[in-house]
């Protein structure tokens, strides 16, 4: 079985790519990462990364273990995971066999992440957060550009057209 890990900023695409690819890809599992909670997992990305970015602070342990389940489960050619770190979490960087990063410009992912996640919210709320955005998270975003897309091991470009992306996506699959 092959574990691919699919990355991407916030709101990058990656819960959408994997859902599409594991409708069109036979005995194919997935596992998301934000269905999780990890020990050591980071509440302020602003200090986070202004102290080195160290993401093996992740204690990756529920996720290494679902991994595991399913690869020894037999049931499966593919295990999509919808996960950001590519190969820089030590504790999963050996459970990978292929990392492929979307790499969705950041003004197109906050337009995405505000139409999903903000519908019913104020426009001070809106305003509140595209501030806090600047200041602070933005940088976390910037940070992923820089380490996590260069460590993946295919790069597609998330202004091309869902469809594209998805057919880009499952033949890397298919060829790695």
């Amino acid at each position: 079985m092959k574990v691919i890990a699919i990355g991407a900023v916030t709101a990058g695409g990656k819960t959408t790519v994997v859902n599409a690819m594991k409708a069109r890809l036979p005995r194919t599992a997935s596992l998301h990462f934000d269905d999780y909670s990890f020990d050591g997992e980071v509440e302020d990305y602003y200090k986070w990364v202004s102290e080195g970015a160290d993401y093996n602070v992740w204690d990756l342990s529920p996720l290494k273990t679902d991994v595991e389940k399913t690869r020894n489960s037999g049931a499966y050619d593919y295990l999509l995971l919808d996960y950001p770190f590519a190969y820089l979490n030590k504790m999963m960087k050996d459970d990978l066999d292929c990392c492929i990063f979307i790499d969705t410009p950041l003004d197109i992912a906050m337009a995405r992440r505000v139409l999903r996640d903000m519908k019913a919210a104020s426009a001070d709320d809106i305003r509140n957060e595209m501030n806090v955005y600047l200041k602070y998270a933005r940088a976390a975003y910037v940070h992923m550009l820089e380490t996590v897309l260069p460590s993946s091991d295919y790069v597609i470009d998330g202004t091309n057209a869902l469809e594209e992306i998805i057919n880009e996506a499952v033949h890397i699959v298919l060829n790695c």
